[in-house]
């Protein structure tokens, strides 16, 4: 019989505690081994029961939430899901828990509980699925090292594209990587899964960390060099098309694609699309395949393909059925991505 992935719920909420370990308990994969109030009742739970994953709120009585995810992160380190409401305070607090170690977002519905439950529920089950196969020790909070190769001038180089695509683990990724590349580098477009509410709050965060200006994406924007361009969360697709030979984005109705909206393989896609031979695409950690189609269609079209290694993948899922499908020309380590993409915008340049 498979083991059951043991749940323990922190939040100040009686009420949301008994949501959440009623509708747990339907899922015959799950098992809650306890519910805290506080951090120092949820600390005593961590050190006797030790389990698999973590639901966490961050605004709480006592000690916040992230004070206390970056104590036990530090000795009993646990794949940790936020479940925290949608206030500016708690999106801010909850990037801050990214950055901690948190392995994902699961908002609480401001109003309609009753209509929003079963969605945010079903949502929330199958992150911790995905938590409970983390390894939270390839989430890295080192000071991140600088490229040489990365820090290169780079001016001149205005029709290009680099295009990224991450999920699980992806926040931190982009935040260790995005530092490295210079101001005049070529524009970079990204698609990062994340609930709609909160790809904003990336953008600032990523925008005070790094040289280039980071920006949530709008429709129309020019892809143009020493910007950096996310992909808002939530209900539309992020394309890039060419419009008077001029690369800018296009946000577009549409189903899920490769089980999410905004999807790498859309954007992937429509890069692809674009004629541009002068590209490249990395696809970094993350669960499941999105990406990885797109990331194909990109190297056929004659552009520069990477994926994330194993190694320093929160999530080997995307980048290892890109590997498999042949699309990516080299697995790459976290902290050579930046020199690894400067180096092949250099090549194609010279070519």
């Amino acid at each position: 019989m498979k083991k059951k992935i043991r749940i323990l719920i922190v939040d100040d909420s009686a009420l949301v505690r008994k949501i959440l370990s009623e509708n747990f308990s339907n899922d015959p994969e799950l098992e809650v081994i306890g519910t805290a109030g506080d951090p120092y009742q949820a600390r005593d739970i961590l050190v006797l029961e030790k389990p698999d994953v973590v639901t966490l709120d961050v605004d709480m009585p006592r000690m916040d939430g992230i004070t206390f995810l970056k104590r036990y992160m530090q000795v009993i380190p646990t794949p940790t899901i936020i479940v925290s409401s949608l206030t500016d305070h708690n999106k801010r607090l909850t990037m801050d828990a990214l950055e901690a170690g948190a392995v994902d977002i699961v908002p609480k519905p401001n109003s309609g509980l009753i209509d929003s439950l079963p969605l945010m529920m079903a949502e929330l089950v199958r992150k911790i699925k995905m938590a409970a196969t983390v390894n939270v020790s390839r989430i890295k909070r080192d000071p991140i090292i600088h490229s040489n190769v990365a820090m290169h001038s780079l001016n001149g180089f205005k029709n290009f594209i680099i295009a990224i695509g991450s999920s699980t683990g992806g926040t931190e990724a982009l935040a260790r990587i995005l530092p490295v590349f210079p101001a005049t580098c070529p524009g970079i477009v990204i698609v990062q899964h994340m609930p709609a509410e909160y790809t904003a709050s990336l953008a600032e965060r990523l925008n005070r960390l790094s040289q280039m200006t980071v920006n949530e994406a709008k429709n129309g924007d020019r892809v143009i060099p020493g910007h950096i361009l996310i992909a808002p969360g939530g209900m539309q697709h992020m394309k890039v098309h060419r419009y008077a030979g001029q690369h800018r984005i296009k946000l577009v109705d549409g189903d899920p694609v490769s089980s999410h909206r905004p999807s790498v393989d859309v954007l992937f896609q429509s890069v692809a699309e674009t004629g541009c031979k002068n590209v490249v695409a990395v696809l970094m950690t993350g669960m499941g395949k999105d990406g990885a189609a797109g990331l194909l269609e990109i190297r056929k079209a004659g552009g520069r393909t990477f994926v994330q290694d194993e190694k320093t993948s929160v999530v080997w899922g995307m980048p290892k059925v890109a590997w498999q499908l042949n699309a990516a020309e080299a697995m790459v380590a976290l902290d050579n991505i930046p020199g690894t993409i400067i180096k092949a915008v250099k090549q194609a340049m010279e070519n």
